[in-house]
């Protein structure tokens, strides 16, 4: 077996993680929620303003992104701000926006 068989074979925890978090950002509201937030924390309202759908479908995949590990919360005072839990995250999505958006 030589050295980079191995190497994967060893990373299964890592293509695990790999695998789930491009199945959450898969879908495309998720994807332009992840988009939106970018590096900066965001409270819920501007999201909705921004994405351009209801509250509640906005927190329902908050929620799915949360679960997944890619965001994180913190509550100031009655409001909640997400943001990308994850550098690595961050730097997929600047990625993808390299190759896939022209009007970026």
């Amino acid at each position: 077996m030589d050295h980079d068989e191995d190497h994967l074979i060893n990373n299964d925890a890592e293509i695990d993680r790999a695998a789930r978090c491009l199945k959450a950002m898969s879908h495309p509201l998720r994807l332009k929620i992840l988009c939106v937030l970018g590096s900066e924390s965001i409270n819920v309202q501007d999201i909705v303003e921004q994405v351009g759908t209801s509250q509640s479908n906005i927190s329902q995949h908050l929620s799915i992104l949360r679960e997944k590990g890619i965001l994180g919360s913190k509550k100031e005072a009655n409001r909640v701000f997400y943001y990308i839990d994850d550098e690595r995250m961050l730097k997929l999505i600047k990625m993808m926006r390299d190759v896939f958006c022209t009007t970026c």
